[in-house]
């Protein structure tokens, strides 16, 4: 049990029977009336999010959410495999819970996999990986940095929006959260 003086992002409560992540937290002490903690919680498993509103000193119930660093080995049908570093342990992770970040998967990626009673939450990615163009169509002659955009097929599948000037083969830095480009890397 935690007080709501203990709220901080990224904390997961357990309310009715359900995971909910703090996402913000604002401690309000109006001029009139009893002190407050507003919060936007996001469901750990369906990702929906609500506003609540609680009253000062306020014990809710916390889950233990263990997050451990796990290497993504291969594919195996629909399930993702992932090899724990210190104890070598693999589990299998449904697409489902590994979720749009799929798209951007490379074998031997490190991400961060929460856990809690031993089932699988959710999978975070880095921020930002480096992936290989697989294929675009070729840049035309005058093509300049801030002219447009094209599709471009990265090694792992994923299909994104890219500048006229890269090419086939070209690195590229994309962002895991949007699937956007930031630069060559």
């Amino acid at each position: 049990m935690a007080s709501t003086a203990d709220f901080k992002n990224g904390l997961v409560l357990k309310i009715d029977g359900q995971l909910w992540q703090i996402t913000e937290f604002q401690h309000v002490k109006p001029g009139k009336g009893p002190a407050f903690v507003r919060t936007k919680l996001k469901n750990v498993l369906s990702g929906k999010t609500v506003d609540k509103t609680w009253n000062a000193g306020v014990k809710v119930e916390v889950a233990t959410v263990d997050r451990r660093d796990m290497t993504y080995l291969y594919r195996d049908g629909a399930d993702f495999v992932f090899m724990d570093g210190e104890t070598f342990e693999q589990i299998h992770i449904s697409e489902a819970t590994v979720g749009d970040g799929a798209r951007f998967l490379l074998e031997n990626t490190v991400v961060q996999v929460a856990t809690h009673d031993n089932e699988p939450l959710y999978v975070e990615l880095p921020v930002t990986v480096e992936l290989v163009v697989q294929h675009t169509d070729p840049g035309l002659q005058g093509d300049r940095s801030t002219g447009g955009s094209k599709p471009a097929t990265m090694e792992t599948g994923a299909e994104i929006q890219v500048p006229l000037f890269i090419s086939t083969g070209d690195k590229l830095k994309v962002d895991t959260r949007d699937g956007s480009y930031l630069g060559r890397a």
